[in-house]
């Protein structure tokens, strides 16, 4: 994954809390959907939550009854809660601010008692614990780690959110009205401009190369049955090369179905030229 432009720092303490969904609160059974990362110091922060359909799968595998809604609307519940407690002279420490969520989020959530945790970066550390005590267990490999959807689609949260244009954005669009009713999949990022509505999708060339003709196949009824002009970007976990065949198989699918591929070490310059078109 493409380093965020931060300088070198020493080692420093971090405060970290795992948010736990926790929908029969009488078997006191949970599941951990999240990591928040602080830093004491500063009170900056890091949010991940789950956003993958297999994540959401899981947690229905073990509470059949979960409320998805809920859990889908969550990223941005917490994120305006942090975002309201610094408007209009409301701000308070991050500790009451934390103390307070305690108080008022739903039963159905909690958060872990609170853990320091040495590190360098918030960002890179927000990885690994949430590799750790949320991601998804394949053998070896984790979710979280490069060259996984789920680390495409986190490293593009933080460049859409630095370039400020997060709020412009509709997270995990639902296509079913497009392809067929009860059609799963969605896509991660969505934008309109001039009347043209754009869709921005994380896709792991390097893991899951045959996704790339679930997007095409989707992209494709979207153009046939909108009402609107549209445009497509599938963000690839590796630049797509011509000697590799799967690479061109991949490009090859994308294009025809009129995807742009963006490989995700060129992400970060590819974001400022989509907020000059939002303004």
């Amino acid at each position: 994954m493409p380093e965020m432009d931060q300088p070198s720092v020493p080692a420093q303490t971090f405060v970290y809390r795992v948010i736990r969904y926790t929908p029969n609160l009488v078997r006191d059974e949970w599941v951990n959907i999240g990591v928040l990362l602080i830093d004491p110091n500063s009170g900056e922060r890091r949010l991940r939550l789950i956003e993958g359909q297999d994540e959401y799968n899981r947690v229905r595998r073990l509470h059949p009854q979960a409320d998805e809604t809920l859990l889908r609307a969550l990223q941005e519940d917490l994120e305006s809660r942090f975002e309201t407690n610094g408007k209009n002279g409301s701000r308070i420490h991050w500790r009451e601010l934390l103390a307070k969520w305690d108080n008022t989020l739903s039963n159905a959530l909690q958060l872990a008692p609170p853990k320091g945790v040495l590190a360098h970066n918030l960002d890179e550390e927000l990885e690994r614990l949430y590799s750790d005590h949320v991601g998804l267990q394949r053998g070896s490999a984790r979710a979280g780690l490069p060259g996984s959807r789920a680390s495409i689609r986190w490293y593009c949260a933080q460049v859409f959110r630095q370039a400020r244009i997060w709020d412009r954005l509709e997270k995990s669009v639902r296509v079913a009205e497009y392809t067929f009713p009860g059609d799963p999949m969605r896509l991660d990022f969505s934008y309109r401009r001039n009347g043209t509505r754009g869709f921005v999708h994380a896709l792991s060339a390097t893991r899951s190369p045959g996704d790339a003709k679930v997007l095409a196949y989707t992209a494709k009824h979207i153009q046939e049955k909108a009402r609107f002009a549209s445009e497509f970007a599938a963000v690839t976990d590796v630049p797509l090369s011509k000697e590799n065949e799967r690479h061109r198989f991949v490009s090859d699918t994308l294009r025809d179905a009129g995807i742009e591929p963006i490989a995700l070490e060129a992400f970060a310059s590819w974001v400022p030229k989509l907020r000059a078109l939002l303004q």
